[in-house]
Parts: C-alpha cells; structure tokens; sequence
C-alpha cells in the first residue's frame, strides 16, 4: 500500500471512531487498538480462522472484485469480514458472529499490526467492503470443502 492509501484508510476507518481524532493518536502513541462501533458505516461478520482464511482464499479470484477490508484476530482464532450495514440481514451458522449496530469491534490501524490484530486485506479508504452474497456463496463453498476435509469424531 502506498502512504495516500494508508493515509484515506486512516481517515476512512477512523471516521467510525466516536472522535476520529483521539482514534488515531490511540493507533499512533497508545496501544495500536481502537474500539470502533459498527452499524453506521460497516458491519463485521467474524468467523472461525480456518473457515476464513479458505473463504478469504476462494474471494481472490480473478473474476471477482478485490475483496473488502479483512481483519484476524490471531489470539481469538478468528476473521472478521468488513460488510456495509444491513439493519434487516442476519448471519446464521455455527460459529458465525454477526457485529452490527451497537457492536463494538477492536481494530489496529490499517499500515501495521496491533498485537494479536492484524489486516488481511486493509481499507483503502475508498469504502470498498465485501458483497454479502458473494461473501456467503464463498462461505457456504469453504465450508463444504472443510466438511470433506474434516475427518469424522468417533469410534
């Protein structure tokens, strides 16, 4: 990413921040982290690690837009794809967590990792985020090859 990338992801991404100016001197001088609410600008669809790295995988086709800002959480085994807001919508399925207006979501700042947070796919500041049916046909695609990969529990 370029420094004009990473400066309108800032602001993009800051912009969430109840006061965007103290957001940013938290990523600069505090601990890297800022809590930011979701529901007016995006919303995250957090969901297992392993689930979301295949499902991260299967959205960097070549016939498919660039995915939206993706974010793991490495101490909590989980990644958090960024959606626009949907007031009606609703995720469903194991391990799925919907965070949507009146959810609070830790975030590092879009140029570096925060400890345990790290971007995978970081704003651009442009307000790109995932298409929710294309995120769900990769979701439903990665989960049925994690079916077959996964051995059975049991005698």
């Amino acid at each position: 990413m370029t420094n004009t990338m990473w400066t309108r992801g800032v602001e993009w991404l800051a912009a969430a921040a109840a006061d965007p100016r103290v957001c940013k001197r938290e990523w600069d001088h505090g601990e890297g982290i800022a809590l930011l609410e979701a529901g007016r600008f995006w919303e995250v669809l957090s969901v297992p690690e392993r689930l979301g790295l295949l499902t991260l995988d299967l959205l960097w086709r070549p016939t498919l837009p660039v995915p939206g800002p993706t974010l793991v959480d490495t101490a909590a085994g989980r990644v958090g794809f960024f959606l626009p807001p949907d007031p009606s919508g609703g995720w469903v399925g194991a391990g799925l967590r919907h965070c949507g207006k009146g959810s609070w979501v830790a975030v590092p700042p879009p140029y570096r990792p925060a400890r345990f947070l790290e971007w995978l796919v970081p704003p651009d500041g442009s307000g790109a985020l995932h298409s929710p049916a294309t995120l769900e046909e990769a979701l439903r695609q990665a989960n049925g090859t994690l079916a077959v990969l996964t051995p059975p529990c049991g005698p």
